[in-house]
Protein backbone atom coordinates (compact mmCIF):
# COMPACT_ATOMS: atom_id res chain seq x y z
CA UNK A 1 0.00 0.00 0.00
CA UNK A 2 1.24 3.66 -0.60
CA UNK A 3 1.72 6.27 2.22
CA UNK A 4 1.07 10.02 1.71
CA UNK A 5 3.08 12.24 3.91
CA UNK A 6 2.58 16.38 3.89
CA UNK A 7 5.19 17.99 4.11
CA UNK A 8 6.38 20.26 6.01
CA UNK A 9 3.05 19.84 8.53
CA UNK A 10 3.16 16.92 11.10
CA UNK A 11 3.81 13.71 9.38
CA UNK A 12 0.59 11.67 8.94
CA UNK A 13 -0.35 8.66 6.55
CA UNK A 14 -3.83 8.75 4.77
CA UNK A 15 -5.20 7.30 2.06
CA UNK A 16 -5.76 9.79 -0.29
CA UNK A 17 -5.31 9.09 -4.02
CA UNK A 18 -5.16 12.25 -5.65
CA UNK A 19 -2.76 14.30 -7.76
CA UNK A 20 -0.44 15.95 -7.79
CA UNK A 21 2.01 13.72 -6.17
CA UNK A 22 5.65 12.72 -5.94
CA UNK A 23 6.28 9.44 -5.51
CA UNK A 24 8.93 8.09 -3.57
CA UNK A 25 10.94 4.64 -4.22
CA UNK A 26 13.04 3.43 -1.35
CA UNK A 27 14.15 0.93 -2.73
CA UNK A 28 16.41 2.44 -5.31
CA UNK A 29 17.10 5.07 -2.34
CA UNK A 30 18.99 2.39 -0.22
CA UNK A 31 20.67 1.12 -3.35
CA UNK A 32 21.86 4.65 -4.36
CA UNK A 33 22.87 5.31 -0.80
CA UNK A 34 24.82 1.97 -0.56
CA UNK A 35 26.95 2.74 -3.56
CA UNK A 36 27.68 6.26 -2.18
CA UNK A 37 28.67 5.14 0.76
CA UNK A 38 30.99 2.48 -0.82
CA UNK A 39 32.49 5.01 -3.37
CA UNK A 40 33.59 6.97 -0.14
CA UNK A 41 34.79 4.36 1.99
CA UNK A 42 37.07 2.51 -0.80
CA UNK A 43 38.74 6.43 -0.62
CA UNK A 44 39.13 6.79 3.04
CA UNK A 45 36.24 9.32 2.93
CA UNK A 46 33.47 9.67 5.65
CA UNK A 47 29.88 10.77 4.30
CA UNK A 48 26.98 12.80 5.40
CA UNK A 49 24.27 12.15 3.45
CA UNK A 50 22.16 15.68 3.20
CA UNK A 51 18.00 15.37 3.55
CA UNK A 52 17.07 19.12 3.20
CA UNK A 53 15.82 18.04 -0.23
CA UNK A 54 13.21 16.18 0.89
CA UNK A 55 12.69 17.94 4.21
CA UNK A 56 14.13 14.81 6.36
CA UNK A 57 11.37 12.16 5.98
CA UNK A 58 12.20 10.52 8.75
CA UNK A 59 10.56 6.98 6.89
CA UNK A 60 13.66 8.15 3.53
CA UNK A 61 15.91 8.82 6.42
CA UNK A 62 15.16 5.24 8.09
CA UNK A 63 16.47 3.70 4.99
CA UNK A 64 19.72 6.36 4.51
CA UNK A 65 20.59 4.97 8.41
CA UNK A 66 20.09 1.13 7.33
CA UNK A 67 22.09 1.60 4.56
CA UNK A 68 24.81 2.03 6.58
CA UNK A 69 25.09 6.43 6.80
CA UNK A 70 25.95 7.49 10.66
CA UNK A 71 25.74 10.88 9.78
CA UNK A 72 22.20 12.82 8.46
CA UNK A 73 22.94 16.36 7.16
CA UNK A 74 19.85 19.56 7.11
CA UNK A 75 20.15 23.33 6.80
CA UNK A 76 16.79 23.56 8.97
CA UNK A 77 16.47 22.79 12.75
CA UNK A 78 12.94 22.00 11.77
CA UNK A 79 13.98 19.10 9.89
CA UNK A 80 16.20 17.91 12.35
CA UNK A 81 13.91 18.24 15.11
CA UNK A 82 11.61 15.79 12.80
CA UNK A 83 14.23 13.05 13.34
CA UNK A 84 15.14 13.95 16.72
CA UNK A 85 14.29 10.32 18.09
CA UNK A 86 16.79 8.55 15.15
CA UNK A 87 20.23 7.23 16.11
CA UNK A 88 22.76 9.51 14.03
CA UNK A 89 24.68 12.31 14.36
CA UNK A 90 22.84 15.36 12.84
CA UNK A 91 24.63 17.46 11.26
CA UNK A 92 23.69 21.07 10.44
CA UNK A 93 24.57 22.95 7.16
CA UNK A 94 22.97 25.93 7.00
CA UNK A 95 25.03 28.56 9.83
CA UNK A 96 23.22 29.01 12.65
CA UNK A 97 21.67 31.90 13.98
CA UNK A 98 22.33 33.70 17.58
CA UNK A 99 18.43 33.18 17.90
CA UNK A 100 17.89 29.10 17.23
CA UNK A 101 21.16 28.62 19.50
CA UNK A 102 19.27 26.98 22.05
CA UNK A 103 17.46 24.91 19.48
CA UNK A 104 20.72 23.89 17.37
CA UNK A 105 22.17 22.52 20.42
CA UNK A 106 19.12 20.89 21.34
CA UNK A 107 18.68 19.03 17.67
CA UNK A 108 22.05 19.34 16.46
CA UNK A 109 24.81 16.98 17.53
CA UNK A 110 27.66 19.31 15.08
CA UNK A 111 27.28 22.96 12.94
CA UNK A 112 28.92 24.55 10.21
CA UNK A 113 30.11 28.17 11.68
CA UNK A 114 32.38 31.22 10.39
CA UNK A 115 30.68 33.50 12.98
CA UNK A 116 32.44 34.27 16.67
CA UNK A 117 29.04 35.90 18.23
CA UNK A 118 26.77 32.95 17.01
CA UNK A 119 30.07 30.29 18.33
CA UNK A 120 29.47 32.46 22.20
CA UNK A 121 25.97 32.19 21.54
CA UNK A 122 26.05 28.25 21.03
CA UNK A 123 28.72 27.86 23.84
CA UNK A 124 26.46 29.26 25.97
CA UNK A 125 22.99 27.57 24.97
CA UNK A 126 25.69 24.43 25.33
CA UNK A 127 26.22 24.69 29.03
CA UNK A 128 22.55 25.63 29.77
CA UNK A 129 21.84 22.41 28.32
CA UNK A 130 24.62 20.56 29.54
CA UNK A 131 25.85 19.01 26.20
CA UNK A 132 28.90 19.55 24.18
CA UNK A 133 28.18 20.58 20.43
CA UNK A 134 30.44 20.16 17.92
CA UNK A 135 31.20 22.71 15.48
CA UNK A 136 33.16 22.41 12.14
CA UNK A 137 34.73 25.71 11.17
CA UNK A 138 34.12 26.75 7.62
CA UNK A 139 36.73 28.44 5.40
CA UNK A 140 35.76 30.37 2.60
CA UNK A 141 38.09 28.94 -0.66
CA UNK A 142 36.75 31.25 -3.43
CA UNK A 143 33.13 30.45 -3.88
CA UNK A 144 32.00 33.60 -1.47
CA UNK A 145 29.58 31.62 0.21
CA UNK A 146 29.81 31.01 4.03
CA UNK A 147 33.44 30.60 5.57
CA UNK A 148 35.77 33.31 7.19
CA UNK A 149 38.93 33.76 5.23
CA UNK A 150 41.91 31.87 5.27
CA UNK A 151 43.97 34.24 7.07
CA UNK A 152 41.27 34.69 9.64
CA UNK A 153 42.20 30.79 10.84
CA UNK A 154 44.64 30.92 13.43
CA UNK A 155 43.40 33.69 15.36
CA UNK A 156 39.34 32.03 14.94
CA UNK A 157 40.41 29.00 15.71
CA UNK A 158 42.18 30.22 19.34
CA UNK A 159 38.68 31.65 20.07
CA UNK A 160 36.96 28.35 19.29
CA UNK A 161 38.97 26.33 21.17
CA UNK A 162 38.82 28.74 24.40
CA UNK A 163 34.87 28.06 24.32
CA UNK A 164 33.09 25.56 26.78
CA UNK A 165 31.07 22.86 25.98
CA UNK A 166 31.88 23.65 21.95
CA UNK A 167 34.29 20.71 20.33
CA UNK A 168 36.37 21.92 17.42
CA UNK A 169 35.79 19.01 15.77
CA UNK A 170 37.71 20.07 12.07
CA UNK A 171 37.33 22.88 9.25
CA UNK A 172 35.42 22.31 6.01
CA UNK A 173 34.41 24.77 2.87
CA UNK A 174 31.48 24.78 0.43
CA UNK A 175 32.15 25.04 -3.49
CA UNK A 176 29.93 25.09 -6.69
CA UNK A 177 26.72 26.54 -4.67
CA UNK A 178 27.01 29.68 -5.15
CA UNK A 179 29.67 30.32 -7.00
CA UNK A 180 30.57 27.80 -9.08
CA UNK A 181 33.68 27.14 -8.36
CA UNK A 182 35.03 23.79 -9.03
CA UNK A 183 36.79 21.78 -7.00
CA UNK A 184 40.21 20.93 -7.71
CA UNK A 185 43.73 20.07 -6.22
CA UNK A 186 44.46 23.69 -5.90
CA UNK A 187 41.17 25.21 -3.45
CA UNK A 188 40.98 21.41 -1.39
CA UNK A 189 44.71 21.07 -1.01
CA UNK A 190 44.62 24.74 0.47
CA UNK A 191 42.03 23.29 3.15
CA UNK A 192 44.51 20.49 3.78
CA UNK A 193 47.00 22.84 4.14
CA UNK A 194 45.06 24.57 6.75
CA UNK A 195 44.72 22.03 9.28
CA UNK A 196 47.61 21.03 9.38
CA UNK A 197 48.55 24.68 9.88
CA UNK A 198 46.07 24.58 12.72
CA UNK A 199 47.40 22.15 13.90
CA UNK A 200 50.93 22.75 14.58
CA UNK A 201 50.55 25.93 15.57
CA UNK A 202 47.92 25.51 18.03
CA UNK A 203 49.29 21.94 19.38
CA UNK A 204 45.81 20.17 18.89
CA UNK A 205 44.32 17.39 16.69
CA UNK A 206 41.26 17.96 14.10
CA UNK A 207 39.32 15.31 13.29
CA UNK A 208 37.59 15.93 9.88
CA UNK A 209 38.44 18.15 6.65
CA UNK A 210 35.48 18.26 5.23
CA UNK A 211 35.76 18.75 1.39
CA UNK A 212 32.83 20.00 -0.08
CA UNK A 213 29.59 18.50 -1.60
CA UNK A 214 28.37 16.35 -4.16
CA UNK A 215 30.59 18.42 -6.86
CA UNK A 216 33.47 17.58 -4.83
CA UNK A 217 32.25 13.55 -5.73
CA UNK A 218 33.90 13.59 -9.58
CA UNK A 219 37.41 13.66 -7.76
CA UNK A 220 36.94 10.73 -5.72
CA UNK A 221 35.08 8.88 -8.78
CA UNK A 222 38.18 10.18 -11.06
CA UNK A 223 40.87 8.64 -7.69
CA UNK A 224 42.24 12.08 -7.84
CA UNK A 225 40.73 13.43 -4.36
CA UNK A 226 43.64 15.33 -2.35
CA UNK A 227 44.58 12.91 0.27
CA UNK A 228 43.54 14.47 3.36
CA UNK A 229 39.78 14.97 2.38
CA UNK A 230 37.59 13.19 5.31
CA UNK A 231 34.25 13.70 4.46
CA UNK A 232 32.10 15.05 1.94
CA UNK A 233 28.39 15.85 2.40
CA UNK A 234 26.59 14.46 -0.42
CA UNK A 235 22.86 15.34 -1.78
CA UNK A 236 21.87 15.63 -5.27
CA UNK A 237 24.54 12.31 -5.77
CA UNK A 238 22.74 10.33 -3.76
CA UNK A 239 18.96 11.25 -4.33
CA UNK A 240 19.45 12.11 -8.29
CA UNK A 241 22.42 9.96 -9.07
CA UNK A 242 24.98 12.52 -10.47
CA UNK A 243 27.74 14.42 -9.31
CA UNK A 244 27.63 17.97 -9.20
CA UNK A 245 30.45 19.78 -10.83
CA UNK A 246 30.10 18.56 -14.37
CA UNK A 247 26.60 17.04 -14.26
CA UNK A 248 27.47 13.28 -15.19
CA UNK A 249 25.61 10.72 -13.92
CA UNK A 250 27.10 8.10 -11.43
CA UNK A 251 27.34 4.86 -13.01
CA UNK A 252 24.87 2.04 -12.02
CA UNK A 253 23.06 4.66 -9.57
CA UNK A 254 19.18 4.93 -10.15
CA UNK A 255 18.04 8.46 -11.49
CA UNK A 256 14.46 8.04 -10.99
CA UNK A 257 13.54 7.26 -7.39
CA UNK A 258 11.06 10.32 -7.63
CA UNK A 259 8.84 10.60 -9.97
CA UNK A 260 6.08 13.61 -10.18
CA UNK A 261 2.58 13.03 -11.56
CA UNK A 262 0.29 15.44 -12.32
CA UNK A 263 -3.52 15.41 -13.40
CA UNK A 264 -4.88 16.80 -16.46
CA UNK A 265 -7.66 19.33 -15.28
CA UNK A 266 -8.18 20.90 -18.80
CA UNK A 267 -7.45 19.72 -22.27
CA UNK A 268 -8.64 22.04 -25.52
CA UNK A 269 -7.53 23.08 -28.78
CA UNK A 270 -6.18 26.52 -28.66
CA UNK A 271 -4.01 29.24 -30.28
CA UNK A 272 -0.31 29.19 -29.51
CA UNK A 273 -0.77 32.95 -29.43
CA UNK A 274 -2.51 34.93 -27.05
CA UNK A 275 -5.17 37.35 -28.16
CA UNK A 276 -5.10 41.04 -27.84
CA UNK A 277 -1.82 43.50 -25.94
CA UNK A 278 0.69 41.40 -24.11
CA UNK A 279 1.58 43.00 -20.73
CA UNK A 280 2.91 41.79 -17.94
CA UNK A 281 2.13 37.98 -16.39
CA UNK A 282 1.17 37.25 -12.94
CA UNK A 283 4.74 37.55 -12.14
CA UNK A 284 5.77 40.55 -13.39
CA UNK A 285 7.04 39.38 -16.62
CA UNK A 286 6.17 40.19 -20.15
CA UNK A 287 5.70 36.92 -22.14
CA UNK A 288 6.93 36.29 -25.56
CA UNK A 289 5.24 33.64 -27.93
CA UNK A 290 6.00 32.36 -31.17
CA UNK A 291 3.04 31.23 -33.79
CA UNK A 292 2.36 27.70 -34.14
CA UNK A 293 -0.81 27.54 -35.22
CA UNK A 294 -3.92 25.98 -33.41
CA UNK A 295 -2.35 23.49 -30.67
CA UNK A 296 -4.08 20.39 -28.06
CA UNK A 297 -3.58 22.09 -24.56
CA UNK A 298 -3.52 20.39 -21.57
CA UNK A 299 -3.19 22.30 -18.10
CA UNK A 300 -2.08 20.05 -14.95
CA UNK A 301 -2.82 21.01 -11.74
CA UNK A 302 0.53 22.26 -10.28
CA UNK A 303 2.24 25.36 -10.30
CA UNK A 304 5.25 27.85 -9.80
CA UNK A 305 3.67 28.04 -5.76
CA UNK A 306 4.84 24.69 -5.83
CA UNK A 307 7.41 23.68 -8.42
CA UNK A 308 10.38 25.12 -10.44
CA UNK A 309 8.87 24.26 -13.76
CA UNK A 310 11.84 24.61 -15.64
CA UNK A 311 13.40 21.05 -13.70
CA UNK A 312 10.27 19.06 -15.10
CA UNK A 313 10.49 16.89 -17.89
CA UNK A 314 7.91 15.01 -19.41
CA UNK A 315 8.90 10.96 -19.25
CA UNK A 316 6.39 11.40 -22.70
CA UNK A 317 9.04 12.95 -24.83
CA UNK A 318 6.84 14.15 -27.19
CA UNK A 319 4.59 16.92 -24.37
CA UNK A 320 6.32 20.04 -24.52
CA UNK A 321 5.99 22.60 -21.49
CA UNK A 322 4.66 25.98 -22.52
CA UNK A 323 5.17 27.47 -19.30
CA UNK A 324 3.16 27.81 -15.88
CA UNK A 325 1.56 30.23 -13.85
CA UNK A 326 1.26 30.06 -9.47
CA UNK A 327 -1.55 26.84 -10.37
CA UNK A 328 -1.20 25.52 -13.32
CA UNK A 329 1.14 23.86 -15.75
CA UNK A 330 0.56 24.32 -19.47
CA UNK A 331 1.75 21.56 -21.92
CA UNK A 332 1.59 21.08 -25.74
CA UNK A 333 0.10 18.08 -26.89
CA UNK A 334 -0.19 18.68 -30.35
CA UNK A 335 2.41 15.67 -31.13
CA UNK A 336 1.47 12.98 -28.84
CA UNK A 337 1.08 9.50 -30.30
CA UNK A 338 -0.88 8.83 -27.26
CA UNK A 339 -4.95 9.50 -26.50
CA UNK A 340 -4.85 12.35 -23.43
CA UNK A 341 -7.59 12.89 -22.30
CA UNK A 342 -8.75 14.91 -19.21
CA UNK A 343 -8.56 12.60 -15.76
CA UNK A 344 -5.44 11.13 -17.55
CA UNK A 345 -1.92 11.58 -15.31
CA UNK A 346 1.22 12.62 -16.53
CA UNK A 347 4.84 11.45 -15.72
CA UNK A 348 7.49 14.19 -15.44
CA UNK A 349 11.52 13.36 -14.14
CA UNK A 350 12.48 16.11 -11.76
CA UNK A 351 16.01 18.29 -10.80
CA UNK A 352 17.34 19.10 -8.00
CA UNK A 353 15.98 22.17 -7.65
CA UNK A 354 11.97 21.03 -8.91
CA UNK A 355 12.72 18.47 -6.65
CA UNK A 356 13.19 20.66 -3.37
CA UNK A 357 10.18 22.93 -4.35
CA UNK A 358 7.76 20.03 -4.96
CA UNK A 359 9.09 18.47 -1.62
CA UNK A 360 8.66 21.56 0.27
CA UNK A 361 5.29 22.33 -0.85
CA UNK A 362 2.66 20.99 1.25
CA UNK A 363 0.14 21.15 -1.55
CA UNK A 364 1.94 18.21 -3.02
CA UNK A 365 1.18 14.30 -1.72
CA UNK A 366 3.91 12.35 -1.26
CA UNK A 367 3.98 8.81 -1.98
CA UNK A 368 6.48 6.27 -0.49
CA UNK A 369 6.39 3.48 -2.73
Amino acid sequence: MSEVYNIPQEMTITKDESYPRIEINLDKLSHNTKMALNICRRNKIDLAVVTKVFCSMPDMVKIILEAGVSIIGDSRVENLKRIKGLSCEKLLLRLPSISQAEEVVRYADISLNSEMDTLKALSKAAVKANKVHKIILMIDLGDLREGIWPGEVINTSKEVIGLPNIEFLGIGTNLTCYGGIIPDDNNLGKLVDIKKDIEEKLGIKLKVVSGGNSSSLYKVLNKTMVDGITNLRLGESVVLGRETAYGKDIPGMFKDIFTFKGEIIELKEKPSMPIGNIGMDAFGEIPTFEDKGIMKRAIISVGRQDVRIDGLTPRDKTIEILGGSSDHLLLNLTNCKGNYKVGDVVEFDVDYGALLSLMTSEYINKYIV
